[in-house]
């Protein structure tokens, strides 16, 4: 029986601080697991540089030239986001299993021995769970873990503190090529797969250097996708609150009219216009809101745009006797 074929993917953005310790570490794990026969020698690291401004390419290029490096690289034409470059590299590396995983290494690589435990154990994915955000700011982690509570409430199937570190066997990364959509949001698409999965959990820690490349505006921006790439629910919504607001005005005519026919007093002049007009109005801005985002991201998928354009790739010495 041959050995299990691993293939680490990190996609990177402006790593160049990080890289160096980041890499030190991901080649002592494979070495470690290479040395005690769990993996084989051809085992790599892919590192997917998603147009970074820096020196990023250079040292993933730099690594991959070392003797005896197990470093292979994919350079993309423009950064095109880190969705996008995870997807080149799961759609780009060789192996039998792929594990995914982000560059500042906040994710226990611990956690890869025994997610390939699980793989042998018959489970083609297998998720990393972030049993502690310790390290996290007191407001990121309550956004954070409210957002995964809030995707359930709307029907969205994620895996509760579960972000982009998993291992993937080669069927299922087989099975997510064929998902052709532009707006990908990962952490949804692959628990839709199906398969036999397992959870591995891990304590998050410290990021290595540098500084986070997912500012709040990316991660808002991020979890938006979520929402409107697997639930109708805010389109749902909508449809209530025109009803509610139909109904309310409804009302509001009736009390109108009786104040009217059966009383004296004068029908409030500027807070009955102005109210009902201020919030009528921003009800209506909301909705178009909501149906235009659905509406871009059919836009976008009708285009058919490629998701990422690869400008380079590099491979180990050996790297053309590795198979799918």
């Amino acid at each position: 029986m041959s050995q299990l074929v691993l293939a680490i993917v990190v996609p990177c953005y402006d790593e160049e601080e990080v890289l160096p310790a980041t890499h030190r570490r991901i080649d002592g794990l494979l070495k470690q697991l290479i040395d005690a026969g769990e993996i084989s020698a051809r085992s790599r690291v892919w590192y997917v540089d998603d147009g970074s401004r820096d020196r990023t390419w250079a040292t993933i290029r730099e690594a991959g030239e070392a003797p005896g490096s197990r470093v292979c690289g994919i350079k993309l034409s423009r950064n095109c986001g880190h969705q996008a470059a995870l997807m080149a590299g799961l759609m780009t590396a060789t192996g039998d299993v792929l594990v995914s995983i982000d560059a500042d290494l906040q994710d226990d690589l611990g956690a890869i021995p025994r997610m390939l435990k699980e793989y042998r154990a018959g489970c083609d994915i297998v998720y990393g769970v972030r049993g502690s955000r310790d390290s996290d700011a007191f407001l990121k982690r309550v956004t954070a873990e409210g957002y995964y509570a809030f995707l359930r409430k709307l029907g969205v199937e994620v895996v509760f503190n579960h972000a982009d570190y998993r291992l993937m066997s080669r069927r299922a990364v087989e099975a997510l090529r064929a998902f052709p959509e532009t707006n990908v949001y990962l952490r949804g698409l692959v628990h839709r797969l199906g398969f036999r999965t397992a959870q591995v959990d891990y304590p998050r820690t410290e990021r290595l250097a540098g500084t986070s490349k997912y500012p709040m505006r990316k991660m808002l921006a991020l979890a938006w996708d979520g929402v409107t790439s697997f639930s109708t629910v805010p389109l749902r919504a909508i449809t209530a609150l025109g009803m509610v607001v139909s109904l309310a005005s409804l009302g509001l005519g009736f009390w109108a009219l009786w104040v009217r026919l059966f009383s004296d007093q004068r029908i409030p002049g500027w807070a009955s216009t102005v109210v009902p007009l201020f919030f009528l109005s921003g009800v209506q801005l909301l909705s178009l809101g909501v149906m235009g985002e659905y509406l871009a991201k059919i836009f976008m998928e009708t285009k058919r745009r490629p998701m990422y354009i690869i400008e380079q790739v590099t491979r180990a010495l050996d790297d053309e006797t590795l198979g799918r």
